[in-house]
């Protein structure tokens, strides 16, 4: 009698636990407490950034390694340089946000090389790999090209204009990446204003943990 009271226990608390569990893989999952998405434009429609609604979801693969070889996949720093504001990823939605409402002084650049790009990017970001600004890597005329073309700066190598300079906010695979670190130590070089440079250390490894929308970037 008491042996079969014990696994009718068992077996009503088991029942209980996948009932309970069964609930919360039906909770929603908002982006904050009161929004649930982001609209953006992403080469020319509108799109939705929100998080995976399934409850059980689990990071992406390409994101789960953790002991990548440093160097080159060392930990950056919380502030990338003076002046470079490091943001977050409400921030970056924020600006994203702004842009799809029509702001045309903003920019989100996705830094990594097109490799990785195509694997998936944040929704309305473009892509500019760090080697398109590395003066080692891309000759004057093509990061002269991009900058007038891209950024709005006027004037030339030797005499830039950055009154109507774009804000860049700038990301690549996540605080072991150092691609978008790369442009932008790169832009501050060429003189552009730190205070219009933006980085979302996170990156692509926080975008992913969080479950935010992707999308397949070009190639």
């Amino acid at each position: 009698m008491i042996r079969a009271m014990s696994v009718s226990l068992v077996a009503a608390s088991l029942a209980f636990s996948v009932n309970i569990f069964a609930k919360d893989e039906n909770k929603p999952v908002g982006i904050s407490a009161d929004v649930m998405n982001v609209e953006v434009i992403h080469d020319g429609k509108k799109t939705k950034i929100m998080r995976v609604q399934d409850n059980a979801n689990i990071i992406n693969q390409a994101f789960a390694k953790t002991s990548r070889p440093c160097p080159p996949f060392c930990i950056q720093p919380a502030v990338l340089a003076p002046g470079v504001e490091t943001i977050a990823e409400l921030e970056v939605m924020d600006y994203l946000s702004k842009m799809a409402n029509g702001d045309d002084t903003i920019l989100v650049i996705d830094s990594r090389t097109p490799d990785w790009v195509e694997k998936g990017t944040i929704p309305g970001a473009i892509n500019i790999p760090w080697t398109s600004l590395n003066a080692s890597k891309a000759d004057p005329i093509s990061i002269g090209d991009i900058m007038e073309e891209k950024f709005n700066v006027g004037g030339d190598d030797d005499n830039r204009d950055f009154s109507k300079a774009k804000t860049l906010v700038m990301f690549c695979n996540g605080m072991w990446c150092g691609q978008s670190p790369n442009n932008i130590k790169s832009l501050l070089k060429m003189g552009y204003p730190a205070e219009k440079i933006k980085w979302y250390r996170g990156g692509m490894q926080d975008w992913e943990v969080l479950g935010l929308t992707t999308v397949p970037g070009k190639k």
